[in-house]
């Protein structure tokens, strides 16, 4: 990074000095150029709108405007470093083209028949420092936070054509020289590169402050990987035995997970072995199998989110960016959150769950996700499976809170809670506490197609009311019966269809590792 940082700064310096002492050879190469590409595009009528949109659409204001959006939503999502480093690349890379512009001088291209004439200076282009610092800042920032693949190559394959575009722009419209757009690319890579050796844009959590204890501590870890969730699982191991060693602990033991076996035996042998933190890498189903054996041990997991929908993380504000959910894991502060113990027909012994247990539409909607769309768009496939089975059949269900009489009710989906929020974001049980003993219970039975509508409405502002469409209870047992067998799930993974679901609390059973 620092060589193409020192890179793009001498290939500014240079033509700032061809600009200086030889304007004459600079111009004359830039003017051979500059016309055969004007002449070409003011020929094209139908292309000069579409320039001048471009044009308005990456100018200062509006590049101002998307600094200052990307930086509070950054900010929102608490990436409050990338959020400063982003506000800092895109303020120096506008400081410094404003100052190149004052201090050269350089007057505008003259063509005989202008489509505009502008007065400002020509060297560097604002434009295009502009667009190669926020494409610089899209392209290290998807790297960092954007976990799948795929979605990376898009969002660099559109940074780096709109750089292009950008700069496209400039000499077609006949405002800029090529060295120009040459010098505005230079200073915007320079101010990206520049910046993040200065200041890492990545997540941190604070080390975590250890205090002497009656007992020797050993800092021995152990690591729980599913190794289909990670892209390249050596490049993984690297990565957490380096971090490892930063904060002090010991080299960490490797327990790979197996489709027979999803982490139990794994999370058994780390505690047999007495490590003092297991880090769990893998979907819901893998960190819900391990937190449920480690629960009761007073081990500590750090949870490392690879999966879809990644509930506990997202709940417990766990970054999802993997260096960063390492940081956490390994420097984190240990919180104490609920287990729920889980039983039923057709449900094995020993089961639990962390986020939710669900009966109804919601399990139709974990059911029908179709894995290749899981790992192409992430969460977005539960939106294509809930509109697949948008009006699945109501259900007739009895309900009963602590081991008192039985409630009757019909239900499209019934959703028994540890946490507030589900996937997407959706505020289900917005009252529901980790760590509060107490089990949250939401019935929803839109009648028709159209209630989806206000119910959706209701959830989302997170009224209060309840009725026979949104109904909701609380308790620290909850059992649930349905007339007919129904889908079921256990934190977003699907357990088959049944007729019974058995929740039970178990308060503050477990340590997971939080940012502090």
């Amino acid at each position: 990074m620092a060589i193409w940082a020192v890179i793009s700064a001498v290939v500014v310096l240079v033509l700032c000095l061809l600009v200086r002492t030889d304007l004459t050879q600079l111009d004359q190469v830039d003017g051979g150029v500059g016309r055969e590409v004007y002449t070409w595009s003011v020929s094209q009528h139908w292309l000069l709108h579409f320039l001048l949109f471009v044009q308005t659409a990456f100018g200062t204001i509006a590049m101002t405007a998307y600094t200052v959006v990307a930086a509070a939503m950054l900010a929102l999502r608490k990436h409050r470093r990338a959020a400063i480093w982003t506000v800092v690349v895109m303020s120096g890379a506008s400081l410094t083209t404003t100052v190149l512009k004052q201090t050269f001088g350089r007057t505008r291209p003259v063509w005989e028949d202008p489509v505009q004439t502008l007065s400002s200076f020509s060297f560097p282009s604002g434009h295009s420092s502009g667009i190669a610092s926020a494409a610089g800042v899209a392209i290290l920032l998807a790297s960092l936070l954007v976990r799948r693949r795929s979605q990376r190559r898009a969002i660099i394959g559109l940074a780096l054509a709109l750089v292009v575009l950008v700069g496209s722009d400039r000499l077609l419209l006949g405002v800029h020289n090529l060295s120009d757009v040459v010098a505005g690319y230079g200073v915007g890579v320079f101010w990206v590169l520049a910046a993040a050796l200065v200041f890492d844009p990545a997540p941190r959590a604070r080390p975590k402050e250890t205090f002497a204890g009656p007992l020797p501590r050993t800092r021995k870890l152990a690591v729980i990987l599913n190794p289909i969730k990670v892209e390249d699982v050596d490049a993984f191991k690297a990565l957490v035995e380096r971090m490892a060693a930063e904060s002090g602990w010991t080299a960490p033991t490797w327990h790979l997970t197996t489709v027979a076996d999803p982490g139990r035996s794994m999370a058994e042998q780390a505690a047999i072995d007495g490590a003092e933190l297991v880090l769990v890498c893998g979907g819901d189903g893998t960190v819900r199998t391990v937190c449920a054996e480690l629960a009761g041990t007073g081990i500590p997991v750090g949870v490392v989110p690879a999966g879809t929908g990644n509930l506990l993380a997202r709940n417990l504000d766990i970054p999802l960016y993997l260096n960063a959910a390492i940081d956490v894991g390994l420097n984190g502060q240990d919180r104490a959150i609920d287990l729920v113990a889980i039983s039923g027909d057709g449900i094995g012994p020993d089961e639990h769950f962390l986020v939710m247990a669900g009966m109804g539409f919601d399990a139709a909607i974990m059911e029908g996700a179709n894995e290749q769309i899981k790992a192409k768009v992430g969460w977005l496939a539960y939106i294509v499976s809930g509109l697949r089975n948008i009006m699945f059949q109501p259900v007739r269900v009895e309900i009963s809170l602590d081991g008192g009489p039985w409630t009757k009710h019909r239900a499209r989906t019934v959703v028994v809670g540890n946490v507030g929020y589900l996937q997407a974001g959706m505020p289900l049980l917005p009252d529901a506490a980790i760590d509060d003993g107490i089990l949250d219970v939401v019935i929803l039975h839109p009648r028709r197609f159209l209630s989806w509508i206000p119910l959706a409405v209701r959830i989302l502002s997170k009224g209060k009311r309840t009725d026979d469409t949104v109904n909701r209870m609380t308790g620290r047992k909850v059992s649930v019966r349905a007339a007919t067998d129904t889908p079921r799930q256990l934190d977003g993974d699907p357990i088959g269809a049944g007729r019974e679901l058995n929740a039970e609390v178990r308060h503050g059973r477990l340590l997971v590792r939080v940012p502090h």
